[in-house]
């Protein structure tokens, strides 16, 4: 088994475990994963989900061996089961190379980083709502040395996230962002002590899984659909979403007037 899938309550753990290619994808395990985060998304009890790699490190990306091993038996082949993952527009849930890249899920996913995080793996931690990283870990976009392409999202999520001077920086170069500078220009949210990645961030999902659902999703998925959109359409969809929410901040203001979550208290 290449995935593992844990329920901690509210908090389902999906780890990817190849150690001897430290955990690289292969065409196998991207469907695996592609799997598993629709069930956790389908999961009427799942609220947070935390994507782990085993073995200490998150994932080496596209398992470049098995893509040679795939062109050696077939000339042409790799590129012909890739062609097969073009974009059809009665997909709703389209698979990417890399398996869930190309998902909007309804619900946050925090990737808990160790050790490598490169090529494909760094569009996978990117595709995640947030990143807890280990002190020792580190990103790079290593297959410029190979001249594989990002084709999960690295070149979308990337510039958004960290900027576009940043990701020009790391996208042309391909060069090792360590976990201080990680955290400087936002690619990290939290940086932990080695082997504490996994921990920090179930404690982070337990922590998201407390809150008032509905609010929270309405307001993480206004987040990421104003992108699409201008200024005063961006504005109406967060009204539209948000508006549908009012019972449940009327419910909350009615509890902090009776004295909870006084102080900055969650």
């Amino acid at each position: 088994m290449t995935i593992h899938i844990d329920k901690d309550q509210h908090v389902t753990v999906i780890t990817l475990d190849r150690p001897d290619v430290r955990n690289a994808v292969d065409a196998g395990t991207a469907s695996a994963l592609h799997a598993a985060f629709i069930a956790f998304d389908d999961d009427p009890e799942a609220r947070v989900a935390v994507f782990h790699g085993a073995h200490g490190h998150f994932c080496a990306g596209w398992d470049l061996q098995a893509g040679a091993r795939m062109e050696a038996e077939t000339p042409g082949g790799g590129s012909q089961v890739l062609g097969q993952l073009d974009f059809s527009p009665t997909d709703t849930r389209p698979l990417g190379p890399m398996g869930p890249s190309r998902l909007l899920l309804s619900k946050p996913v925090i990737a808990a980083v160790s050790g490598a995080a490169v090529a494909g793996g760094m569009e996978l931690a990117l595709w995640c709502d947030m990143r807890v990283m280990e002190e020792d870990a580190y990103f790079g976009v290593y297959c410029r040395r190979f001249g594989v392409p990002l084709i999960d999202g690295g070149t979308v999520r990337l510039p958004r996230l960290v900027g576009m001077g940043h990701a020009m920086d790391l996208i042309l170069t391909g060069r090792k962002v360590e976990s201080t500078e990680a955290l400087q220009m936002g690619l990290a949210n939290r940086v932990v002590p080695t082997g504490g990645a996994r921990d920090a961030a179930v404690a982070l999902a337990h922590q998201l899984s407390r809150f008032p659902q509905a609010t929270m999703l309405a307001d993480r998925m206004s987040a990421y659909r104003q992108w699409d959109l201008g200024w005063e359409d961006a504005l109406h969809q967060e009204w539209e979403r948000g508006k549908q929410r009012l019972p449940d901040a009327f419910a909350g203001a009615a509890r902090f007037a009776g004295g909870q979550g006084r102080h900055g208290e969650f």
